[in-house]
Parts: C-alpha cells; sequence; structure tokens
C-alpha cells in the first residue's frame, strides 16, 4: 500500500514538471485580458479616399461611418460618403457632337448612403520594434444603400473587405475596400457597373475606457 502511494506521488509530480515545461511559464490562451474590445461599444470614423466608378473617372472620397457594436465578431455600420461624378467619355461625346450634351451636369457632386453588417473573422496580435503589442483583425463587410449621382438614384448593393488596427484602448486604424453594384444609365444606355471604393481612416471607440 505504501509502495503504490509513493508511485502515485511521483507520478503526479512527474506531471507537474511536465506540465510547467511544456507550458514555459505562459499564462492559457483562454484566461488572458483582450488587448482591445469592442463589444457593446460605439464607434465613430472619418475616412478618405478613391472612388473608381466603370462609367466614371476615377475620383477623390470622403465621408464618415457610425459603427455599433453588439459582440466582439458582428458590427453594424451606417455610412454617408461624398465624391465628384465626371466622365471623360462624356467629353470625348461632346467634343464630336457639340449640338448634344449628355449629362446636364457632367461635373455633379454626387452623395452615397449605406448600412453594413460587419463580419469580424479573423484576429491577430501585432509586436512593435519595442514593447507595445497592438491587436489587428479582419471583417467582411455586406449591405446596400443609394448612390445618388446624375445618372442613378437607385438601390445599390454592396460588400467588401477591410481591416483595422487598434491602439490603446479606443482608437483604431481602419482600410476598407468596397465593392457597389448599381444600374447608371450613360449615352442613352443602361449599365450594370461595379464601382469600386478604396479607404483608409481613423475611429475612437466610446466609451473610451473599453
Amino acid at each position: 500500500m505504501l509502495g503504490l502511494t509513493s508511485r502515485a506521488a511521483r507520478a503526479q509530480c512527474v506531471d507537474e514538471e511536465l506540465k510547467q515545461e511544456l507550458v514555459g511559464g505562459r499564462h492559457y490562451r483562454g484566461v488572458e485580458e483582450r488587448l482591445f474590445t469592442k463589444a457593446f461599444r460605439h464607434e465613430l470614423s472619418a475616412m478618405g479616399g478613391w472612388y473608381s466608378g466603370d462609367l466614371y473617372s476615377g475620383s477623390w472620397l470622403a465621408g464618415g461611418a457610425y459603427t455599433f457594436h453588439f459582440s466582439e465578431d458582428l458590427g453594424l455600420e451606417a455610412s454617408v460618403q461624398f465624391t465628384n461624378f465626371h466622365s471623360a467619355v462624356t467629353d470625348s461625346y461632346e467634343r464630336r457632337y457639340p449640338d448634344i450634351q449628355v449629362l446636364t451636369n457632367p461635373n455633379q457632386d454626387g452623395r452615397l448612403y449605406f448600412g453594413h453588417l460587419l463580419w469580424s473573422f479573423a484576429y491577430g496580435k501585432l509586436r512593435w520594434l519595442g514593447d507595445g503589442t497592438s491587436r489587428f483583425d479582419f471583417n467582411l463587410a455586406f449591405g446596400g444603400g443609394v448612390t445618388d449621382d446624375t445618372t442613378s438614384r437607385g438601390a445599390t448593393a454592396s460588400a467588401g473587405i477591410g481591416t483595422k488596427f487598434y491602439f490603446g484602448k479606443w482608437f483604431a486604424v481602419r482600410f476598407d475596400v468596397r465593392d457597389h453594384v448599381l444600374r447608371e444609365v450613360l449615352v442613352g444606355d443602361e449599365h450594370l457597373v461595379n464601382n469600386v471604393l478604396v479607404t483608409l481612416g481613423a475611429s475612437v471607440f466610446i466609451p473610451f475606457g473599453g
């Protein structure tokens, strides 16, 4: 009986030593404190970038967005963005046919009103040259809205991918690529187009101490 107790004690001691060797003094991943939390926080973003349209020449893009994160993985975003719609095709057409004006105002400002469901599907941590560590994630966006320009005020489908880098407790830098699918009319013809938006922006999260 005493031999069995001794062997059991030695086995338990070996198990503890093996555990320490494998873990190496680190904490288990499941109990690590998150570097940045999003759940139940409000995100305010300012963004700028480039709008590339099928029927239009490329142009600047600027706007903002509000996102409510109801979990670490899912959020709802509402955005408004502004750009300028100008087509080199209409310039060529009107030079060839000066008596015909294709668009009433070929340099009209446009507005984009959209809502998206954001799904953060991958996370990571980035260690800088010093001791600082920041978190980043990748997200997919699905939604729709309205493109208000000289040729269309109809519904627009939208999808895209983005990434965010988080610093401190309340600040993030974001990069997004969105594809807008809609119907537009130019020179008398209707086209199904894919307009691509590329933006870089900054976000603040409220409450600040989350």
